[in-house]
């Protein structure tokens, strides 16, 4: 005999429904709020890569030169800094599933970078610039891709598939051209993404 569902049963569902839509939310939620990573690295990186094409494409002076090489090391390490403090501060708020799965990737890409530096060193004894940056490209690609997949947001997604693609083109090209290829990616994958989900966090 088929029993009716009682009270007890419709709570437990009910909890049940708040607490994926909570899971769902909350990373939704994270990920406007982290739009300020994608603005931070997507500018920092595009340009280190506009100001590499840059140096290659125009005669600077040495003291442009250094000025400039100066600027970058300052640039990533205050980046470093401020992603540090950021995601350490978002930790004690809120950590979820998709949160540290998302931690995975990023370790796992850094990780995987510098393995292909090593591979690379033992293989042909030097770092083929023109070899890196595709290979570069195609990890970050992967990583963007995964990210995107995870945190269900399609125009992620998109930005991953746009850099893949560039990588593609940039194996065909010179390292000055790749540069300033890797340097249209950032735009594409991180710099409008960032912008949106970040103009979105009020919402």
């Amino acid at each position: 005999m088929k029993r009716e569902p009682d009270k007890s049963d419709i709570i437990d569902e009910n909890q049940s429904l708040n607490v994926i839509k909570e899971m769902i939310e909350v990373p939704r939620i994270k990920l406007r709020q982290d739009g300020i990573l994608f603005i931070v690295w997507g500018w920092l990186l595009f340009f280190v890569c506009f100001m590499g094409y840059i140096t290659r494409a125009v005669v600077l002076t040495y003291q442009m030169q250094k000025i400039l090489s100066l600027l970058r090391i300052i640039l990533v390490v205050a980046a470093a800094l401020f992603t540090i403090f950021y995601l350490v501060k978002q930790r004690k708020k809120v950590q979820t599933y998709i949160g540290v799965s998302l931690r995975y990737v990023w370790i796992s890409f850094f990780l995987s970078m510098v393995l292909m530096n090593l591979i690379q060193m033992n293989v042909l004894h030097s770092i083929n610039f023109e070899l890196q940056h595709p290979l570069f490209m195609v990890l970050m690609a992967f990583a963007v891709v995964v990210t995107g997949g995870i945190l269900r947001h399609r125009l992620i997604v998109i930005g991953g598939a746009v850099f893949g693609a560039l990588a593609l083109t940039a194996s065909y090209l010179g390292l000055k051209e790749q540069l300033l290829l890797e340097a249209v990616a950032w735009v594409v994958a991180f710099i409008v993404p960032g912008h949106i989900l970040f103009a979105k966090r009020k919402k």
